[in-house]
């Protein structure tokens, strides 16, 4: 008979810990850095308009999805919770949430304001902490009140000086954090292949129906799938895995990962995304835009400085609420 396992963590064990977060580093960085270089693939996608582009969004984002299941043969789950009624019209309302998402991004991105989409994903933790206040009642914490509110000023701030309110950064931000709530609903039961499988489904009809308008009245540009050439056809078929990839890894990083270094490398997208505006695309930015994005990084490290800092306060009161090892 082998001797007992001494108590408390080995070596052997922890090491496998830190290659699980090491991996999920990896998979975040990677599904942000694809996230903040989609304006790029819209924009080698001319001469398709926005709607287009989200319709073959959709179709080739269904292919992708249905290979997946395929090769990972997950037919039968996604079958078990298509039967769920109650699934399927959260999955419906979360379908809405994310096409105008999709919609109002490469509307964005393909008209000159890839910086002010960038500000809607920079806002978007704000958005996401004041939704859990409004709607899941949460309690928030001082710094948390601090960073909402800062946002708060950036926006009127940008406001001023652009001379409207920043329309696109708001719907961004709204949609996406609205979107997050409502998959939070189904998030122990629905994994992130069927979920977004179920979400294109319902999004289908649409894109059909959005392509033969197009096709058939040429607004927009009409349909230029298969008519500007192999390369153009072969980047719209990109659409789907690049639409898939991001979101599976993301879901795979997001079990690896504490909340509070998932949400650090979320920036990555929207400093991306500036990037390209302002060097790639070559948007203005004037004063008060800087003075604006400037408010919310403010904002942003507060936030990130409090989830750091309430992490740690939970993980050493749980130190000190467990008991000795014998």
């Amino acid at each position: 008979m082998s001797e007992p396992t001494p108590a408390g963590p080995t070596p052997a064990r922890s090491t496998p810990a830190r290659s699980e977060a090491s991996v999920g580093v990896v998979q975040a960085i990677v599904a942000y850095g694809l996230w903040g270089l989609m304006p790029l693939l819209f924009a080698a996608m001319a001469p398709a308009g926005a709607f287009e582009i989200v319709s073959w969004r959709i179709v080739f984002g269904l292919v992708f999805c249905a290979v997946a299941i395929a090769l990972t043969r997950s037919w039968r789950r996604t079958r078990t919770l298509m039967a769920q009624r109650r699934v399927m019209a959260v999955m419906a309302l979360a379908a809405v949430l994310i096409v105008v998402n999709w919609t109002v991004y490469v509307l964005a991105t393909t008209t000159g304001h890839t910086v002010e989409a960038a500000l809607g994903y920079f806002i978007n933790p704000l958005v996401t902490i004041a939704l859990g206040v409004v709607v899941l009642r949460e309690r928030l914490r001082p710094l948390q009140w601090t960073a909402v509110g800062i946002s708060a000023v950036a926006v009127i701030v940008i406001s001023v000086g652009y001379g409207q309110v920043p329309w696109i950064s708001l719907v961004l931000a709204f949609s996406f954090g609205m979107y997050g709530l409502v998959k939070k609903r189904v998030g122990g039961t629905v994994d992130a292949l069927s979920g977004l499988t179920i979400e294109t489904v319902w999004l289908l009809p649409l894109a059909i129906v959005t392509l033969v308008v197009l096709g058939v009245t040429g607004l927009g540009g009409g349909v230029t799938f298969l008519g500007d050439g192999w390369v153009h056809a072969l980047v719209t078929v990109l659409t789907g895995p690049a639409t898939a990839v991001p979101l599976l890894l993301f879901a795979s990083s997001a079990r690896r990962l504490s909340l509070s270094t998932l949400g650090l490398t979320q920036y990555l997208t929207p400093i991306m995304q500036l990037v390209v505006g302002v060097l790639l695309q070559h948007e203005a930015m004037s004063a008060s835009r800087w003075v604006g994005f400037g408010i919310v990084w403010v904002a942003l490290v507060i936030l990130t400085v409090d989830s750091f800092a309430a992490n740690r306060t939970s993980r050493r009161t749980a130190a000190v609420g467990a008991p000795d090892a014998a």
